[in-house]
């Protein structure tokens, strides 16, 4: 039977959800094309955010790989656009000539960003958050500039906020409503949101309205319509998006908001279909997933001729963390006449709970900072059910009767993908998962926005009981495969594992090369168990540590000479002035960090500058003891009651080069007015009469975190033995970039204070501090040393993309 031709205009995550269902139903039934205009495969874009923050990469975002459309005979032509659809000759053109013949056409061309139409939204430094591209562009401004300004104070604004933040820039928040995300939440939910995220270091601007960005050639701030300016870098507009319907007007297909479309997704030109952020329905366009993915089930059942219900809409709600925040909304969320509302409120564990109800019937609901509650109450509000309903299943819940056990088989536990609890209860029972990941692969289920994990791990609780195995809920450490770090760091002790590759080939890895996130982890685990024989492979890490110096937005690279404790001289100054005149260094910065950043050396600049300075790197690339930062001190300053400066050259000489987990930062301080800001290091030391206090767990950056207090010694060699068992314990425990404020977290700081006050303990410790530290060179005089490393220096660095 010759197969039909079904052409998909937009590669993203609705049309390519809908093919997923057509494929399940009739994989045999058409011969399928896919255009998208973005150069890469399927991609959640819920989650452009985490890529934005750092927390993940395009390939951990990839819904469907390139081998996927290889596997389902998908012919899929990235990075080419539809530019002119021909209704009657059923046939698709795009930008590079391309003519495609149809017999059926599925639209999913999505939105596009709203850009307002004020004067400079044209200057170079103004972007939007929608795509990779966006999310590429404002990484790069993050390199060059310190200041941004997001306008919006919704989801996506705030998104896009939390994400520039964590790249180092000062971030202010403009917003037209007087609290935040106020299409989701209430007032007092909105407050306390914006009440977290100051903390995290987001200045908010609130009913402001923008006038024009300013900046002569170049965004240099914002300007308000009541005269306030706002000075910025970059500008992100998230203001909203609208449906991306000019190819369906265009080409005579009736559109209002959105591309028209019936109960089936029917547009009104025979075999054209309309699905996602650019269909409009019964008057409304949504712009959440879990619609999306049920219009396409109903259109993949229409489009193969199979017997479904029409789509007559969805109630939506929004379940999601905010910069870390958890927050609900379902149904109706304001309070007016005849509305009564059931409220829970409390400020201080920063929880609030609003549920509204009408003539006894729930009907909506606001949850903030737990919303564990999420879907059980969006099941009520669909139902219409009673509040009485609600309340005696907190009663039941209390004596010990399970949430997930009381849900019936039909109730929808993954909202975005429409899975239901006795589909993953079947798929455990049958397939043998164990794990939510696994549940993922069978089900679906946690694929999107992943606020379902918590229910799909309880079902997984409930379903297995005592035959499941607690280590399965681990995450593994990277996408290529299963294993935990734990299971990695123990096989490569027990196996006697030599060599990256090794540990990929023996313990089953899925990718032939590892990934970015797996490759350095391995060589840090293999160097953390074995410092004496281990070879740090060089491959292994990024073009930073490589370098030795920090690569800029220009290509050109920041070279930090270390200063001991913050301190210099003379003749090191000299040095530092002639080199930065002789290699004509463009501009020189005092860090934070008490030392002196040479900024746009040239790469092939790097080996005559290292060896003209004749002084150690400072590590500001590395994963490795950064600084120790230091306060003048007895010696000087009439309130020091400790020599904080020799304190603190004593450390950074001895730790100086360490390979960690992460960035680690430590500080000195003489007396508890903290000038040296112990209080937010990886571990900082204070000076009080007669003794020191040494604080651990302490972060500076965008997640605030102040130091817990570890422990209280007299003399400067006990502040040594307690350092060095502290930061061994950590190099031994921690994940993989995981920083020491995330890591005490994790612990407990009871936990970390019962193994450092053994005495024994710490001497085991120390020794093993002590063997890693005896392998330790100068790692710039072996690259400047090695032909290998000089040739790299001087050419490109030829390594995967994702490692740059």
């Amino acid at each position: 039977m010759t197969k039909q031709k079904l052409v998909l205009v937009g590669n993203g995550m609705a049309g390519v959800r809908c093919i997923e269902e057509i494929i399940k139903l009739e994989p045999a039934q058409y011969e399928i094309t896919i255009f998208g205009s973005e150069p890469y495969p399927n991609y959640n874009r819920i989650q452009l955010s985490k890529v934005l923050q750092g927390d993940t990469t395009i390939k951990d975002i990839t819904i469907n790989d390139w081998n996927w459309y290889e596997e389902n005979h998908i012919l899929l032509y990235p990075g080419e656009t539809v530019v002119r659809i021909d209704p009657k000759g059923q046939m698709v053109l795009t930008d590079k000539g391309r003519q495609v013949d149809y017999d059926k056409l599925i639209l999913a061309t999505g939105s596009l960003p709203f850009m307002l139409p004020i004067p400079g939204a044209e200057k170079p430094g103004v972007s939007a958050f929608r795509d990779i591209k966006d999310c590429e562009k404002m990484i790069d401004y993050a390199k060059s500039y310190k200041k941004a300004a997001v306008i919006g104070g919704g989801l996506l604004g705030l998104e896009a906020a939390r994400g520039l933040l964590n790249l180092g820039m000062e971030v202010s928040v403009v917003h037209l409503s007087d609290y935040l995300m106020e299409r989701q939440l209430d007032q007092t939910a909105g407050q306390l949101l914006q009440k977290e995220l100051e903390l995290q270091g987001m200045n908010f601007y609130l009913e402001k309205q923008t006038k024009e960005i300013i900046g002569d050639g170049k965004v240099e701030g914002l300007l308000f319509s009541d005269g306030e300016v706002v000075p910025a870098d970059l500008v992100v507009m998230a203001v909203g998006i609208r449906p991306n319907v000019q190819l369906a007007k265009d080409s005579g297909i009736p559109v209002n908001r959105g591309i028209l479309v019936n109960d089936f997704m029917e547009t009104e030109i025979a075999n054209v279909y309309a699905v996602g952020e650019c269909a409009e329905h019964r008057g409304t366009v949504y712009g959440l997933v879990a619609p999306l993915y049920e219009q396409g089930k109903v259109l993949a059942k229409a489009i193969c001729g199979q017997e479904t219900k029409a789509y007559l809409g969805s109630t939506v709600s929004t379940q999601l963390k905010v910069s870390g925040v958890d927050v609900f909304s379902a149904g109706e969320i304001f309070e007016n006449e005849p509305i009564k509302t059931m409220k829970v409120f409390d400020d201080y564990r920063g929880m609030y709970k609003k549920i509204l109800i009408r003539d006894g019937k729930i009907i909506g609901a606001v949850l903030f900072g737990d919303t564990s509650e999420g879907n059980k109450l969006l099941r009520l509000i669909k139902k219409g059910a009673d509040i009485f309903e609600y309340t005696e299943s907190a009663q039941s819940e209390q004596t010990g009767t399970s949430f997930v056990a009381s849900l019936p088989d039909e109730e929808i536990i993954c909202g975005c993908n429409g899975v239901t609890k006795g589909t993953i209860v079947n798929a455990i029972q049958t397939q043998g998962l164990t794990s939510a990941e696994q549940v993922k692969g069978c089900t679906n289920a946690c694929r999107s926005c992943g606020g379902c994990k918590p229910l799909v791990t309880d079902l997984l609780e409930y379903t297995l009981g005592d035959k499941l195995n607690k280590a399965d809920q681990k995450e593994p450490i990277c996408g290529c495969t299963t294993l935990t770090r734990d299971e990695v760091v123990e096989a490569i002790r027990e196996k006697g594992l030599s060599h990256t590759r090794e540990v990929m080939n023996v313990l089953g890895w899925k990718t032939e090369d590892g990934c970015s996130k797996c490759r350095p982890a391995l060589n840090y685990y293999l160097g953390m168990l074995d410092p004496i024989k281990y070879h740090d492979e060089r491959e292994s890490r990024f073009v930073n540590e490589r370098m030795h110096a920090n690569i800029q937005k220009d290509g050109t690279y920041s070279v930090v000479p270390r200063m001991y404790g913050g301190v210099t001289n003379a003749e090191e100054l000299r040095k530092i002035a002639d080199v930065a005149e002789k290699y004509a260094v463009p501009l020189i910065k005092l860090t934070g960090g008490q030392r002196i950043d040479l900024l746009g050396v040239k790469k092939e600049d790097l080996p005559k500058m290292w060896a003209d300075l004749d002084m150690p790197s400072g590590y500001a690339y590395g994963k490795s003891l950064r600084t120790v930062k230091t306060c003048v001190g007895e010696s000087f300053c009439r309130f020091g009651t400790q020599d904080s400066i020799g304190m603190g050259i004593r450390m950074e000489k001895k730790f100086e080069r360490l390979s960690t987990p992460h960035k680690v930062k430590m500080a000195v301080s003489a007396c508890p007015r903290n000038c040296a800001e112990s209080g937010i290091k990886d571990l900082g030391v204070v000076g009080v009469d007669g003794a020191w206090e040494l604080y651990v767990g302490g972060n500076g950056g965008t997640h605030l975190r102040a130091a817990d207090l570890l422990c209280k010694v007299k003399t400067q060699d006990e502040v040594m033995e307690m350092t060095g068992a502290y930061i061994q314990y950590y190099r031994e425990t921690a994940n993989y970039l995981e920083r020491t404020s995330k890591w005490v977290e994790r612990m407990g700081l009871d936990q970390i204070k019962s193994v450092l006050e053994d005495k024994e303990t710490r001497d085991v410790l120390n020794r093993r501090m002590d063997e890693a530290l005896t392998v330790l060179k100068d790692p710039w005089q072996e690259a400047i040393n090695s032909s290998d490393i000089r040739k790299e220096l001087y050419e490109t660095v030829k390594v995967p993309v994702d490692m740059k």
